[in-house]
């Protein structure tokens, strides 16, 4: 499926630069092909213009910001959060402004990132109960760009049978192949999805989840949101839950910001940020290998009987039955490469 051709994934929120970045002033993101230039506004919300100066397409993000408004660094063009044009240096202080206009998002800022919608969103950003449960620590864990495609990495969020052989090396058991497989409610925003999971425990991890016993388990509670979002809830027996909040924002064809939140109900005493992210970096680069590696049309094919008789798949394909929906509901059909 080629993102940036599907119109209907516009309507979805996708996070793109931390908030803290953006209020130091203008930064250029890519979302599905489209250049845009982030900065706060005067009243310290995000804003998100196409990074095109209306004068002569220089780089808006090439600019900086003046009291909320951004200026662009070629001629001195100045637009508000809106997009309009509010000053040209070059003019005398009495004559009117031209009614020009720059190309403006919907953005807002939650869970310490700006969010950006390309057109109307279909539906609000998913709750993060625990970001203002003073009983959780948030973590910001990643921030990369991954080659491959935002269902590609959705679909392997929610892949039990890939444990014992991608994550030999951490907690997957070789000698468990056969998975446990997900009980599913399917939802309005997607699904909901539990299980429990018996993994290894090496050293490295006697900190992470709470016991140095060789083998311990994971009671899952993970949720899919459309298009690309993922909620895996771990609570290991030690009580020590371990909630991670990955997206996959497209970037463009083949290529993602994987954005992964951690929410831990521990302190830093117990288990230090720097441990967390060294183990569970671990974990998500043996995915980016194999991700990587895969081809990044991930067509969204229901009727692949190489994958009907695995039950660890019914994730995957209830994902793609659900995009294509989606698509269908909005007088789309899925527009894939051509090789």
């Amino acid at each position: 499926m080629l993102t940036t051709k599907q119109k209907t994934l516009r309507h979805f929120w996708y996070p793109t630069l931390r908030v803290d970045e953006v209020a130091a002033g203008p930064r250029p993101f890519r979302l599905m092909g489209e250049d845009l230039v982030l900065f706060m506004t005067a009243e310290d919300r995000p804003a998100a213009l196409e990074d095109r100066c209306c004068h002569r397409t220089a780089k808006l993000s090439k600019g900086w910001c003046d009291a909320g408004l951004i200026v662009c660094g070629y001629h001195g063009w100045t637009y508000d959060g809106d997009g309009v044009l509010v000053r040209i240096p070059q003019f005398d202080p009495d004559r009117a402004i031209p009614k020009h206009q720059v190309r403006s998002f919907h953005a807002q800022a939650r869970y310490g990132y700006v969010w950006v919608a390309l057109e109307e969103p279909l539906a609000p950003i998913f709750d993060i109960p625990e970001d203002s449960d003073p009983g959780f620590r948030r973590i910001f864990q990643f921030y990369e760009t991954w080659q491959t495609a935002p269902l590609r990495l959705m679909e392997n969020s929610f892949d039990n049978a890939h444990f014992a052989f991608v994550h030999q090396a951490t907690f997957g058991d070789a000698k468990q192949p056969k998975p446990r497989v997900y009980s599913i409610e399917e939802t309005d925003y997607g699904f909901k999805a539990t299980t429990v999971v018996d993994i290894l425990n090496p050293p490295a991890a006697h900190a992470v989840t709470g016991t140095s016993d060789p083998t311990t388990t994971r009671s899952m509670v993970n949720h899919w949101y459309l298009p690309f979002a993922r909620r895996m809830d771990m609570t290991y027996p030690s009580g020590i839950r371990h909630i991670i909040i990955n997206v996959a924002t497209p970037v463009a064809d083949g290529e993602i910001k994987l954005v992964q939140l951690l929410y831990r109900n521990d302190t830093e005493a117990d288990c230090p940020t720097e441990k967390l992210i060294a183990w569970d970096a671990t974990i998500v680069h043996e995915d980016k290998e194999v991700l990587e590696s895969t081809s990044p049309d991930a067509i969204l094919d229901v009727q692949r009987r190489i994958e009907a008789h695995m039950p660890s798949d019914r994730p995957g394909l209830i994902m793609r039955k659900r995009l294509l929906d989606l698509l269908h509901a909005h007088g789309e059909q899925e527009v894939t490469y051509q090789y």
